[in-house]
């Protein structure tokens, strides 16, 4: 890997972790574990339409780890990790079908994903199939986040190629 394009990857990097550090910072309104903006998932977005597949995944790897290192929260590493990997691989397929400029469309997708992913982990975890409860409640919340961090990538993109319409 040449060192502009591990750079690139490293900056990308710091910058989801910063707004992943921001975020945590914001009370959650809502009494429903995992319910977040998910904010940092912008760069993942993006990246999954800019980069290559092994890139975006070292992208999300290492903010998930360092993420969890930095928020205290060691044991939500294993949610984290099963959502992020069920999020990128719906992502990096969709992303054959579902052009740039609707990458909001694929952000929902990985949203839902995500959350089917954190589930199951959950399950497995607890050993408490009860846990399924808070599939619906999670799936709604991670479309409409979804599609937030999607706009808010696709303003991104516009912005970073000069099309400021």
């Amino acid at each position: 890997m040449k060192t502009r394009r591990l750079t690139e990857l490293a900056m990308l990097t710091a910058v989801a972790l910063i707004i992943f550090v921001v975020e945590l910072q914001i009370p959650n309104p809502f009494p429903i574990p995992g319910v977040k903006l998910g904010l940092a998932n912008i760069i993942t977005v993006y990246a999954v339409y800019h980069y290559r597949a092994g890139e975006v995944m070292l992208i999300v790897f290492v903010r998930v780890f360092l993420g969890s290192l930095f928020g205290g929260v060691m044991s939500a590493l294993a949610y984290s990790l099963a959502g992020s990997v069920c999020c990128l691989a719906g992502m990096l397929l969709l992303r054959k079908v579902i052009e740039e400029k609707y990458i909001w469309i694929s952000s929902v997708f990985g949203a839902v994903l995500h959350n089917i992913g954190q589930i199951a982990m959950a399950v497995l975890i607890t050993q408490t199939p009860g846990v399924i409860a808070y599939l619906p409640f999670l799936l709604v919340s991670g479309c409409l986040a979804g599609a937030f961090t999607g706009i808010c990538a696709q303003l991104v993109l516009r912005r970073l190629s000069g099309k400021h319409r």
